[in-house]
């Protein structure tokens, strides 16, 4: 565990800046538009190596099927992105805040959708019992740290999306397609802790 604190602690103080989900379709970017904030957890579970993911449920509106952070919009009653990523988590997968240490924030993601995602990164200091959200979370799974931790294993692909061509990051892991902003953090991550 101390060494894996130490890694991401030296991470952390790295400063790579912000991501968007137009770092690679700059053409494609929106004038100026306000962007709702929303926080999400990058949960490192120290005793497995593993950071736990969500497959999201494929009867939501927004991101059907696709891997994503536990996490969400701050609602009124957030004090801060922090207070939002954790409640969601507990919401979403069943991990109370009492089993989270943060140790950290990455630079703030803004997504495609209109969102400022601001990730922020926890050590799991004890087991917990997950518990998918029934209608929001269809599985809860883990991925190895050193997987998501290592540019090499990151690529670029395209689809269209409302009629354009977009680029987008990928880190694919078994059965698990993990692309968009949950990859483009990640890749942030990797950069920091390769660097």
């Amino acid at each position: 565990m101390d060494d894996l604190r130490a890694r991401l602690l030296a991470a952390l103080a790295r400063d790579t800046g912000p991501s968007s989900d137009f770092d690679l379709n700059a053409p494609a970017r929106p004038p100026a538009m306000g962007l709702r904030g929303a926080g999400v957890l990058v949960p490192v579970c120290v005793r497995t190596g593993s950071v736990i993911l969500t497959k999201r449920s494929s009867q939501l509106s927004q991101h059907p099927g696709q891997i994503a952070f536990p996490g969400g919009k701050i609602d009124p009653g957030d004090r801060d992105a922090t207070d939002a990523a954790l409640r969601e988590a507990e919401e979403e997968i069943g991990l109370p805040r009492d089993a989270v240490e943060i140790i950290g924030a990455l630079p703030p993601h803004e997504t495609v959708t209109g969102f400022a995602m601001h990730p922020v990164l926890g050590f799991i200091t004890r087991p917990f019992e997950p518990r998918p959200e029934p209608g929001e979370v269809a599985e809860i799974f883990h991925v190895p740290f050193d997987h998501v931790t290592d540019p090499a294993r990151f690529s670029v692909q395209s689809r269209r999306w409302r009629g354009q061509q977009r680029l987008y990051y990928t880190v694919p892991y078994g059965p698990y397609y993990i692309w968009g902003a949950t990859a483009r953090i990640l890749r942030g991550l990797a950069q920091r802790v390769s660097a």
